[in-house]
């Protein structure tokens, strides 16, 4: 085409269009214009319009290409399901008062709603309290605003890190994390250090020690895994999760260090970094800049070869061994106690719970190796009394420097006094072995929590949440199920890993449940649901099975289970259990995130 004045109108600019009042909207339609005046006033191809044959073409050279409609259409629909994400996230926020209360009118603009006239308190206040208000409602939005951009990079940072190999899957050598520490300046020796590893009880144990310390006035960071709602709360500081903008940092400050490493790995042949290798990483580096006076360090897995085992612990613990990770730690006993025994380190105070004899004996001969001090439960210390009360149990503790008499536990399970127990004594060995102030213990052990954990998130019925995951666990549950609640009906919500011995696990807890519920996970490492169930009904017997995929049904089955009894004097119970993964999702659905 010609940019000649006469094709598209006026030089100096785009004629009214007298027909309908308004200024046509591009070129072509001026064209078009034109040639329907032209057409009126008898014009043809030589009065200066354009012909009436062009207009059909100038039409469809005018008309969107579809390409390109499509993409378009695309790009709103994808940035329209971005924006209705977002706003449901703040109103999610906003609505369950996670940070700044319920404001009907922060939930108002957020929703597109009017938030009314008076809102900004013109009528009460005037134009000062209407301006201050409306700062304050701005602010609230803002913050709110903030936090949800912040948990989106926490996710996109979580989902970097879980790409990687699981722990499991890389050689075993702590070689790439001592690598990147080294570049760091070696932040997991900048502070005094609990290492803690077992079987079962690592987590709750590490939370009571976290907790003692944090009485004695100490500024603690604790390293856990894994998490049940929130990445962030592997990393604690001072008994809270990591921050957002801490775990943030955390990361930016480590990673240019992480690729230097996995790229000299990865051209010697080796792997990257694992995910729980980066997070071991993360949380050294962060204990480090808080900075934190003791830091409180659960292994992964086994403990010879964790990507934890990079420092060198003031004091060691370990937790009762039994079977579990056989793949990766040994077929018996006695070898995984072998792997778990490589955190004893010379001349540091390694405290050992109860163990197997096959276990103790190889704990006992790496300390007498490396000049351990050690502390051994039944002879060095011990529970000696516990009674039951609401919320917890009075428990009696004999250490090497003390007796603590009658300290309130929060925790319920005769395996909670043993793991307390041994946390105070952990305690103790970190200041010098020396008895602690009895009022410092009560407090410690009162602000003790461990989520998840024969957990209470429902009454009307009880709807306890545990993570066993194992035999042992399940041994454990099923013990405290007896002991601390007085149910006559209990049914259970199970789901479990591929890699774990379902069958006994089940077996542990058949002798108390009535009926159960199988249900799947969300984790790739999960059992398929028709797998668990053919090994459920050959524990349970196929009536006594049910399978619900998702946990929420899996409950409502449980629930409608519990109220079959026709007995009114039943008292009824549900237990979920199985994984660590379902007691996060179930902690999740009974309850806000915090």
């Amino acid at each position: 085409m010609s940019d000649h004045p006469a094709f598209f109108g006026d030089a100096e600019g785009p004629a009214e269009d007298s027909a309908a009042g308004r200024t046509p909207a591009n070129r072509f339609e001026q064209a078009a214009a034109q040639a329907a005046e032209a057409s009126a006033s008898g014009g043809g191809a030589g009065g200066g319009g354009v012909p009436a044959d062009l207009i059909p073409y100038l039409d469809e050279a005018d008309a969107p290409d579809e390409d390109e409609q499509e993409a378009e259409d695309a790009a709103q629909s994808a940035a329209a399901a971005e924006e209705a994400e977002r706003t449901e996230a703040l109103r999610q926020l906003v609505a369950h008062s996670l940070l700044l209360g319920p404001d009907p009118s922060v939930l108002a603009e957020i929703e597109g709603e009017d938030p009314g006239e008076d809102i900004w308190g013109e009528e009460d206040g005037g134009a000062d309290d209407a301006g201050a208000g409306k700062a304050s409602h701005d602010a609230a939005l803002d913050a709110a605003e903030r936090q949800v951009a912040l948990d989106e990079r926490v996710a996109e940072i979580y989902r970097d890190i879980v790409a990687r190999a699981p722990e499991h899957k890389v050689q075993p050598s702590t070689s790439r994390v001592e690598a990147v520490l080294d570049i760091l300046g070696d932040p997991q020796d900048a502070y005094p250090s609990v290492h803690i590893t077992g079987t079962n009880g690592k987590t709750s144990t590490a939370r009571m020690v976290d907790s003692l310390l944090s009485a004695l006035g100490m500024k603690v960071g604790r390293f856990t895994s894994p998490h049940l709602q929130d990445v962030r709360e592997r990393i604690s500081l001072e008994g809270e999760p990591i921050s957002r903008e801490g775990f943030i940092a955390a990361w930016e400050d480590v990673a240019p260090y992480i690729d230097m490493v996995d790229r000299r790995s990865l051209d010697g042949g080796g792997p990257r970094l694992s995910f729980f290798e980066v997070f071991t990483v993360m949380a050294f580096a962060a204990f480090a800049d808080h900075p934190v006076d003791a830091a409180v360090v659960e292994v992964g897995m086994g403990g010879l070869w964790d990507a934890t085992n990079v420092m060198d612990g003031d004091v060691a613990v370990i937790m009762p061994i039994d079977l579990d990770h056989q793949k990766w730690l040994g077929a018996t006993v006695e070898e995984i106690a072998r792997e778990k025994a490589g955190i004893i380190k010379p001349h540091q105070t390694v405290v050992i719970a109860h163990q197997p004899d096959s276990a103790l004996e190889v704990l006992l001969e790496r300390a007498r190796e490396v000049d351990a001090v050690v502390r051994l439960e039944g002879v060095d210390f011990e529970v000696l009394g516990r009674q039951l009360g609401v919320g917890g149990q009075m428990v009696t503790i004999r250490t090497p420097a003390a007796v603590y008499e009658d300290v309130f536990v929060p925790l319920l399970g005769e395996h909670q006094a043993h793991n307390a127990a041994a946390a105070l004594v952990a305690a103790e060995a970190f200041r010098g072995g020396n008895e602690l102030d009895g009022r410092v213990v009560e407090e410690g052990f009162m602000r003790a929590t461990s989520p998840g954990r024969l957990q209470v998130v429902r009454t009307s019925p009880t709807v306890v949440v545990d993570a066993a995951h194992n035999p042992a666990g399940a041994r454990t549950l099923r013990d405290a199920l007896e002991e601390a609640f007085a149910f006559t009906h209990v049914v259970g919500v199970f789901s479990a890993m591929a890699d774990k011995d379902v069958e006994g696990m089940l077996s542990e807890l058949e002798p108390v449940l009535d009926h159960l519920v199988i249900t799947a996970m969300d984790s790739g490492r999960a059992m398929d649901v028709e797998d668990l169930r053919r090994i459920a009904e050959d524990v349970f017997g196929p009536d006594r099975v049910d399978v619900r995929e998702v946990l929420a049904d899996a409950v409502d089955r449980a629930v409608e289970v519990t109220e079959e009894t026709l007995d009114p004097s039943a008292t009824t119970g549900i237990v979920v259990f199985g994984s660590i993964v379902l007691a996060g999702e179930a902690t999740t659905l009974f309850g806000p995130r915090h």
